[in-house]
């Protein structure tokens, strides 16, 4: 319901500060303020912010002292008339403003609900809609610049010559099966969509290219750090978070179980795995543990093989070699204090040596920082039905390709149109937008 008036809290209620912000939007946000709100102005003008009391109209008495930010549909968040009340951040305070505007007949908004209502307004497209909640839940520079990007408009932009490259198709098929007795209407034939085609799904690998990089760089990458018992895996894992969470003691097989921990590298965030060292064992929990090591190994995006650099590598390191053959990863030669000759990416994990790794990982990333300096697609949401999108038109090259009439090939066309303009919102089901907006603040 569009027609009601939604109130909530849209400061943080876990605890008290300085001030906080209770947000207002709807028919009857005037009505409501005039209620409660004692000020010296006769009317509310937009973009004004006005001093004064809330009151509470039962008794009269004063709620709070407070700043009301005044906005005017449709020139507001929601693009329905709107106001935020700062007040002061006690949380008993903010409650009981909150509990009056509810009694004079305002409704506790859900999450995301002020966003959804922009959306639906008209006051932004659905890529920028998640665009808010990913900058509110932002954990550092890059995932809060990928998200303004997309706040910006840009993923729009970037998906609009591609919509009016399927539609300028569509249109001149349809034009050619609906009035073919018009002299003046030229026919389109398949050879002349053909390199149309192909020119809009080139755009679209490039445009998937881009979207991996950004989900890289907003979600990181599973990082698993392998090797036999005893070879520094714990060591390594305690220096790239540098605090000392996994147990490192000169016994082989300490780590019996997956040790987890984040860490921001220059290009990357790493989701960083410890696991028990892979090697054979009749030990019933070292089994455990090991069948753990390598099912996460399986399930990893980026694998660091540590060898011994002290020892000779031996069957149990060929081995690991060979099994992480073919993924995405990097052999590392730890303890390199111990031994005279320098090595490829030898490091000294305990020493906190491990500089050359570090510079290796940045290294292979680098390339997807191009995702901070274009608009990109930053959800699977997005990235699926672009893929749909290119699966459709995929479908019609192969199609044209054999000789299948122009007219049998529209709704594949027709599909992939309406995938992008998904990805926009502007086709959508409403339970799609309830659950896009169910992960908001309430607030928001």
């Amino acid at each position: 319901m569009l027609n009601d008036t939604i109130v909530a809290v849209s400061t943080s209620m876990i605890a008290s500060g300085a001030i906080s912000i209770i947000r207002m939007s709807g028919s009857d946000t005037f009505r409501i303020l005039d209620r409660l709100f004692s000020c010296s102005a006769k009317e509310y003008e937009g973009y004004h912010i006005y001093y004064g009391f809330i009151i509470d109209p039962e008794d009269g008495s004063k709620v709070d002292e407070v700043l009301v930010n005044v906005f005017r549909a449709p020139h507001s968040y929601t693009g329905e008339d709107m106001v935020e009340i700062n007040c002061h951040g006690g949380l008993f305070i903010t409650r009981r403003i909150l509990a009056l505007c509810l009694a004079e007949g305002a409704r506790q908004a859900i999450n995301g609900e002020f966003t959804k209502r922009a959306f639906l307004n008209g006051k932004m497209d659905l890529t920028q809609a998640e665009a808010v909640n990913d900058i509110i839940q932002a954990d550092n520079k890059d995932n809060a610049r990928l998200a303004v990007n997309s706040l910006s408009g840009n993923v729009k932009k970037m998906l609009e010559p591609l919509m009016d490259e399927v539609m300028q198709i569509i249109a001149n098929i349809e034009v050619n099966i609906d009035y073919p007795e018009y002299d003046d209407v030229g026919i389109i034939t398949t050879e002349e969509i053909k390199p149309m085609v192909h020119d809009w799904l080139d755009k679209c690998s490039d445009i998937l290219s881009v979207a991996e990089s950004s989900m890289i760089i907003k979600e990181g990458i599973k990082t698993v750090i392998v090797g036999k018992p005893n070879v520094g895996k714990s060591s390594l894992l305690n220096t790239l978070l540098s605090e000392n969470k996994a147990i490192v003691t000169e016994i082989a097989g300490t780590t019996r179980d997956l040790v987890e921990g984040d860490v921001h590298l220059k290009n990357v965030t790493l989701h960083l795995i410890d696991t028990a060292g892979i090697h054979e064992t009749d030990n019933r929990i070292e089994q455990i543990g090991i069948e753990k090591s390598r099912q996460a190994l399986n399930e990893a995006q980026l694998v660091i093989v540590v060898i011994d650099a002290s020892r000779e590598i031996d069957e149990e390191d060929r081995q690991l070699l060979k099994d992480t053959e073919g993924t995405n990863r990097i052999v590392v030669y730890n303890k390199q204090d111990l031994v005279d000759e320098d090595l490829p990416l030898g490091i000294s994990a305990s020493e906190g040596n491990i500089d050359n790794l570090i510079n290796k990982i940045n290294e292979m990333f680098e390339k997807d920082q191009i995702a901070l300096r274009q608009p990109a697609l930053t959800n699977e949401r997005q990235i699926s039905l672009m893929k749909e999108a290119r699966k459709s038109m995929d479908t019609v090259r192969i199609s044209l390709e054999q000789g299948i009439p122009l007219d049998l090939v529209n709704e594949d066309l027709q599909n992939a149109y309406r995938c992008l303009k998904e990805i926009l919102g502007e086709y959508h089901r409403e339970d799609l937008l309830d659950g896009i907006f169910s992960r908001f603040c309430v607030g928001k």
